[in-house]
C-alpha cells in the first residue's frame, strides 16, 4: 500500500471508530490468537480472551521502533508519560506519526498503559539534551504546553504501513477498540509490532 493511501486508510479508520453514545473506548493490548474472517481474537495481557470485530476496510499499521535522533522539532508525536515531582512529564513511550497523521488525537488527557499515565499527542517545538534525559518541549491546540524527557532506554516508535497478512498468531498488537453496551468489541484498525515487536503504547 503506497503511503498517501495507508495514510488515507488510518485517517478513516480513525474516522470511523468514532464512538456512538452507546460505545466506550477500550485499548486492547497483547498476542494475536487467531483472524477468522473479521474477528480479531488476542490473548490480553492480564491473561483474558478477547473478540473483537473488524471492519470492512479496517487498516493494519506496522509498529516499528526507531531512535530518538529522529524526533526532531517539528515532528508531530504522541508520548504516554507520567507526571514527575517537578511537574514535568518522565515519558514511557514515544510515537513519532507520519507527517500525513499530523494532528491526530491532538490534546493531553488520560492514558491507561500505567497507572495515572498521561498520553499528549503534539508538536515538538524544541529539543534540548537535560540531565535526565533529552526534554521535548510540546504544544498543541488550545494554547496547550508540556515538557517531557525522554530517557535512553524509552521506546521512541513511528508507523509503516503493514496489511491483513501481517496479522498472524502470537504477534503483538495494540487495538483501539470501541465497547459496545452488549461487551462487544470493534475496531478500524490494528496495530501490529513488526516482527514481534512489542507495540510500547
Amino acid at each position: 500500500m503506497r503511503p498517501i493511501k495507508f495514510a488515507a486508510a488510518l485517517l478513516l479508520s480513525l474516522l470511523a471508530a468514532v464512538p456512538a453514545l452507546a460505545q466506550t473506548p477500550t485499548r486492547i493490548r497483547g498476542a494475536i490468537i487467531g483472524l477468522d474472517g473479521q474477528v480479531l481474537s488476542v490473548k490480553e495481557r492480564n491473561g483474558k480472551e478477547v473478540k473483537i470485530k473488524l471492519a470492512d476496510n479496517f487498516a493494519v499499521a506496522l509498529v516499528v521502533p526507531i531512535t530518538l535522533a529522529e524526533v526532531k522539532p517539528g515532528s508531530f508525536i504522541g508520548a504516554a508519560s507520567m507526571k514527575q515531582a517537578d511537574g514535568s512529564q518522565k515519558a514511557l513511550e514515544v510515537l513519532v506519526f507520519p507527517e500525513a497523521m499530523r494532528g491526530t488525537g491532538e490534546g493531553s488527557y488520560a492514558w491507561d498503559l500505567l497507572p495515572n499515565s498521561t498520553m499528549t499527542n503534539a508538536n515538538v517545538e524544541a529539543v534540548v539534551d537535560g540531565t535526565s534525559g533529552r526534554e521535548l518541549a510540546l504544544t498543541y491546540k488550545g494554547g496547550g504546553k508540556q515538557k517531557v524527557v525522554v530517557g535512553a532506554d524509552t521506546p521512541v516508535v513511528t508507523f509503516q504501513p503493514g496489511d491483513k497478512s501481517m496479522l498472524k498468531p502470537g504477534q503483538l498488537v495494540f487495538v483501539g477498540a470501541q465497547q459496545a453496551a452488549d461487551g462487544t468489541l470493534s475496531a478500524g484498525r490494528v496495530n501490529v509490532g513488526k516482527d514481534g515487536y512489542k507495540p510500547p503504547m
